[in-house]
């Protein structure tokens, strides 16, 4: 068997220390980052948290303050958006009205002097990549928003962009066709390969969609990797609480040790897996998840499961699964969420039960 040399895979994307100042208030902090070739790197956070300025600055339509922006070998700190190499693709599809699917993707190739048969060629080949091939001679007007972000994407790839960055390109559109188009997305990403930046603050959608996830919070990097990284193995209460639904209860290890000892308040206690090094009297949460937590009625707790005692709050059925509210003796009230069943409607009000966890399935955050 031959021994093959690997080669790391080449970067797209290449930041150092890039920072962006507005007098005195700091948009984005010192930022570094490597994004290979043909990656989906989502940028996450809440509103302010430097992810669309990060963004911007990648672009060409802000300048830092400092720092170097490396596109696929180039340096492009200096250089104007259009010579950058790098499609966009906006919320609000900027898709021009006057003109037809077909002159508005074809407006791209126009400008850079491509002959007439190949942007008939190549306008037809991205038609059929975005399964639309029949509404070439329709206005945008006459379009589904789900089509005419679809029609956006096909002008940005069918110049083949190095590089293509997505600001929020879902938020027009209801939950079911955002759905659909993360889907769309994702195969058009799978099948073209290209290398993909996205911008959004829903944390289901970067779940769904992303390779990597960059967590960001008031102009710093909270937290880089994968969405099962994030969701499982948050570095921080805010990533915990941000990412996914969760419960974060005050804790304080009693016992160091794989697994560790907690006290919880109301004088409750819990095993946790600490996964680094720590010492009694550190204070911080302890993080639960939803599917996570079972509810147990007939007072048989299963062998390696902590568990605490409260009451039933309330009850919210979502279709397939629902979610019960268990206000526990400590007061903290915990979301346990389960496939919904002809159980589930029984689950009175003020009904005390018991809530279990197994001790790998939760994770203590230092404060």
């Amino acid at each position: 068997m031959l021994n093959l040399p690997t080669h790391p895979i080449k970067p797209m994307v290449q930041i150092t220390g890039l920072r962006k100042d507005y007098g005195a208030v700091v948009a984005l902090h010192d930022t570094d980052l490597t994004v290979p070739a043909g990656e989906f790197l989502t940028l996450l956070g809440p509103s302010g948290s430097g992810k669309t300025t990060l963004l911007n600055l990648i672009a060409g339509m802000a300048s830092p303050s400092h720092g170097d922006i490396v596109i696929n070998g180039r340096n492009v700190t200096d250089l104007p958006a259009e010579r950058r190499g790098i499609g966009m693709v906006f919320q609000n599809y900027a898709l021009m009205p006057h003109m037809t699917v077909f002159e508005n993707i074809a407006f791209p190739l126009q400008i850079r002097k491509v002959s007439k048969a190949e942007i008939k060629r190549r306008v037809a080949e991205v038609l059929e990549i975005i399964h639309l091939p029949h509404v070439a001679n329709r206005k945008p007007k006459e379009l589904s928003g789900g089509q005419q972000q679809r029609i956006s994407i096909a002008r940005c790839i069918i110049y083949k962009p190095d590089l293509i960055l997505m600001d929020e390109p879902l938020g027009a559109l209801d939950k079911k066709l955002r759905e659909q188009m993360q889907l769309e997305i994702r195969r058009i990403h799978s099948e073209l390969g290209i290398t993909m930046l996205y911008v959004t603050h829903d944390q289901e959608e970067a779940l769904n969609m992303s390779d990597r996830i960059m967590l960001m919070n008031a102009g710093r990097v909270e937290q880089l990797g994968t969405p099962h990284e994030l969701y499982f193995e948050p570095k921080t209460q805010f990533a915990a609480d941000f990412i996914g639904a969760s419960t974060l209860i005050d804790a304080t290890i009693v016992e160091a040790g794989e697994p560790a000892l907690l006290s919880l308040p109301g004088g409750e206690s819990c095993r946790v897996f600490l996964h680094d090094q720590a010492s009694a009297g550190i204070v911080g949460k302890l993080l639960l998840r939803p599917e996570a937590l079972r509810l147990i009625q007939d007072g048989r707790y299963p062998p390696g499961h902590n568990v605490v005692q409260g009451r039933v709050a309330s009850t919210l059925v979502t279709g397939g699964t629902s979610k019960h509210f268990v206000t526990l003796d400590s007061g903290a009230t915990v979301a346990v969420q389960e496939l919904t069943s002809q159980e589930t409607g029984r689950l009175q009000v003020g009904l005390r039960v018991a809530v279990s966890w197994p001790e790998k399935a939760a994770r203590f955050l230092r404060q």
